[in-house]
Order: structure tokens, then C-alpha cells, then sequence
């Protein structure tokens, strides 16, 4: 840092200047007063011993007065101009110090003084960190934060203050506005320990302040699209990263019989890395693995119809939950995520495919039989669909299920031969 004249070295440099001053008067003196005594050695009239005596006691008091004048005045002078001094230099530091590192910066001119080294070598002293995130390697890593978070915060005071709680979880319901009510008996099963946020397909938004939970939940709209179009957009691992679990439900479930809170201390009492409430028993259900059996607190594996399971540890007999209401922890859910297909956005074949994403799968996929729901079937997002060649909107929507299924399979399947390929070819070329 560019020093200042301050402490010992200040006070030499004001005694040199004042001295210097007092000098300089006292020269003039000397001067005015050898013209006088040759002026009067001229004279006819003789020079008195009183005379010679006032005359060296003028040039003595015009020492002491010169040497006073030049303590006070200098040093005001450079107390000032150091105060001066003081500001530039924070003001050079500062702009020094975020342009490019050159001789002119405090750690170049520190280097090449103190180190005697060249100025190419100053001028290379530049950040490059390899193991940042990619794209900010140029950064110090004590400024880069990777992850971020959905935590509300205000537009004024200090914002280490923002925050009286960080809730644990989230909860994500895509919705419709018609589903409000449903959705309110659904939201008060969840605490305070629960971020809520909403993916609307309807584009309608502001009506739901009618509640006064939804004045706190996070609101995201965009019409005419599925919740795994949202959950691929705007819940990338990074930004959920500080909640435990994510739900990530539709928004006809039936809530009366679960309990939030209830649900994650069973979901972390069993190991579950990927689970789902059980489903209400009485109703028509795809797979047996998702009903609620009474004598259970958690279920992993269960027994299908004859030809549905290669094995009894893989799907559907196993590791197996499916889509309308599963819930990930955090380390899940950051490779579901990245499993998640930009172009298919219903989801559909994603629930066999879970079990890739712990291990081992059988025990860490299962579904919690004392915390159940109900799924009332309510086919809202099937009518966002237009008709087309005669077909109902809900037959469109339905048919593009079903071969998002199938093109998921076959990607998987595509990228899981292409991988072990190129692992046979690199042990041959060993």
C-alpha cells in the first residue's frame, strides 16, 4: 500500500522544512542588515555602541520569530495534504485493486520490491481456480457460492436479519385454480417446516391470495405445462439444495389420513431415499406396489400379476414408487433431476427408471403405509389439451403419454449399451 508521511518520518520532514524556513528569514536579515552598516559607514555622522546593540537584538528576535512562524505554518500545511494524501490513496487502491493486476496495483509494486521481481511476471498474477464450478474459475473461491435457495427475502435492512426461519423441506403442487380447495386441505397437512410452491398451468395466480398460506408460497406460471416440465426448469439440484426431502405432488391427492410431519420420521426411520404415501386400498390401482397394506408402517417389495416382474428387486415388484406423488431426499433428487428429459414432459416410464438412482434400490425405494392419500383421478390437466383429427383434448394428451414412454425406454436403454461399449473398448485397447 502506497505509505503517507505520519509518525517519526512526518515530524523529520516538518523539522527540516521548518528549519529551512527559519534559515531563510534569517538570512534576509543578515542581508537588510549589512546594507544598513554599509549604508551608515558612508554616513558622516559615527555609529553609536547603542545603535549596534538594537540592531542584533532586531536580527535575534527576527530568528526567533522566523523559526516560530515556520513550526506552525508547515506543519498545518502537511497535516492537510497527508489528509489528502490519505483519500487518493484509498481511491487508487480501490480501483487498482479490480482492473487488471499491473505494477500500478499495492500487490504488483509489493512483489516487484519486495521480491525484485520483472513486471511481466507482476502483470501475470491472475486468479484461475480448475475446481470451481465451470465458468468461474477466474473467481476466488471464498466469493463463489454454487448453490442458492428458494428462501423468501426482504428489499431493506440487514440481510443477515431476512430470515427467522429456514424451512427443511419443500413441497411443490402443480395446479389449476379449479383445484384450490383441494389444495388448501392439502397445503395445512404440511408445517412450517415446509417451503410451498405452486406451478400453475392455468396462468391464474393472484386469485389464490383468497388463502393466506399463499401469500408466503413462491408462485410459478406458465400455461399449459406438466410438473416435470416445472420440476426440470426450476428445482436444478443447486437451488433445492438446502431441503432434506422434496415433494413433488399433483394436485388431486387426498390428504385427510397424512400427516407431514409423521411422514419424514418414518421416511428417515426405514432409510427411504425415494418414497411416496401409500394409496387408498379400495380404489382402482395400476400397480400393487403403491397400495396401502394395514399391518405395515413401510412397505419395498410386493407381489404382481404373473409376468410383470423379471425380478422380485426390480420394478414394479420393487424400487418402485410412482409419479403422482413422490417424494426424494436431497441427494436423490440431484440425479433424478439430471435424468429428467427436456422433451418429455409427462414423465411417464421415469418411475421404473428411480431405482438407478440409489443403491441398493430395494431398500432404499418404498412406500409408507401408515401416512396414505387418496388419488381422486381428476383429469385437469388432460383437458389443456386441443383436439386434433376428431380426437377429445384428454385422448391427445393421453396418446402422447404413451410414447413419451416408450422414447424414454429406448434412450435408456440406447445410452446404457453405448456406455458399456465404450468401456469394452477402452479394456481391449489396454
Amino acid at each position: 500500500m502506497v505509505s503517507t508521511w505520519s509518525g517519526d518520518r512526518g515530524a523529520s520532514v516538518t523539522g527540516v522544512i521548518n528549519l529551512s524556513f527559519a534559515v531563510c528569514i534569517l538570512c534576509k536579515l543578515m542581508k537588510l542588515s549589512r546594507m544598513a552598516i554599509f549604508t551608515r559607514s558612508r554616513s558622516t555622522v559615527s555609529r553609536k555602541p547603542n545603535e549596534s546593540m538594537r540592531l542584533i537584538v532586531t536580527i535575534f528576535v527576527g530568528v526567533v520569530f522566523g523559526f516560530l512562524v515556520g513550526l506552525s505554518f508547515p506543519t498545518c500545511l502537511l497535516t492537510k495534504f497527508n489528509r489528502s494524501s490519505d483519500v487518493l490513496t484509498t481511491i487508487d487502491f480501490q480501483y487498482t485493486e479490480y482492473t487488471s493486476p499491473s505494477l500500478s496495483s499495492p500487490t504488483s509494486v509489493q512483489h516487484s520490491l519486495g521480491n525484485n521481481r520483472s513486471s511481466a511476471n507482476a502483470t501475470s498474477n491472475k486468479i484461475w481456480v480448475p475446481s470451481n464450478p465451470r465458468g468461474a474459475e477466474r473467481l476466488p473461491p471464498g466469493i463463489v457460492r454454487a448453490e442458492s435457495d428458494l428462501y423468501l427475502r426482504r428489499l431493506w435492512g440487514d440481510p443477515n436479519e431476512d430470515l427467522t426461519s429456514t424451512p427443511k423441506y419443500l413441497v411443490t403442487f402443480t395446479v389449476g385454480y379449479n383445484q384450490r380447495k383441494n389444495i388448501d386441505a392439502a397445503v395445512k397437512k404440511f408445517s412450517g417446516n415446509f417451503t410451498i410452491l405452486l406451478f400453475h398451468y392455468d396462468g391464474r395466480t393472484t386469485e389464490w391470495d383468497e388463502f393466506e398460506w399463499s401469500k408466503e408460497a413462491i408462485h410459478v406460471s406458465v400455461r399449459r405445462q406438466t410438473k416435470w416440465w416445472f420440476a426440470k426448469r426450476f428445482l436444478h439440484p443447486d437451488i433445492v439444495a438446502p431441503y432434506d426431502y422434496i415433494f413433488i405432488w399433483d394436485e388431486d391427492l387426498g390428504v385427510e389420513h397424512f400427516d407431514a410431519e409423521k411422514y419424514i420420521e418414518l421416511v428417515r426411520k426405514h432409510g427411504l431415499e425415494i418414497s411416496q404415501p401409500g394409496l387408498e386400498p379400495k380404489k382402482w390401482l395400476t400397480w400393487q406396489m403403491t397400495r396401502r397394506r394395514g399391518d405395515h408402517e413401510v412397505h419395498k417389495v410386493t407381489e404382481e400379476k404373473p409376468g410383470r416382474c423379471d425380478h422380485p428387486h426390480v420394478p414394479p415388484c420393487a424400487a418402485f414408487v410412482e409419479i403422482m406423488a413422490p417424494v426424494f431426499s436431497r441427494d436423490a433428487w440431484r440425479c433424478v433431476w439430471h435424468m429428467i428429459q427436456n422433451d418429455l414432459v409427462h414423465g411417464w416410464g421415469l418411475d421404473f427408471a428411480l431405482r438407478k438412482c440409489v443403491e441398493p434400490a430395494h431398500e432404499k425405494i418404498g412406500v409408507v403405509d401408515v401416512q396414505w392419500i387418496v388419488h381422486q383421478s381428476v383429469p385437469s390437466l388432460g383437458n389443456q389439451g386441443e383436439s386434433k383429427d376428431g380426437k377429445a383434448p384428454w385422448e391427445g394428451v393421453r396418446e402422447r403419454c404413451q410414447n413419451e414412454w416408450a422414447l424414454f425406454q429406448t434412450r435408456f436403454t440406447r445410452a446404457e449399451k453405448a456406455y458399456f461399449k465404450s468401456l469394452n473398448q477402452t479394456s481391449h485397447s489396454l
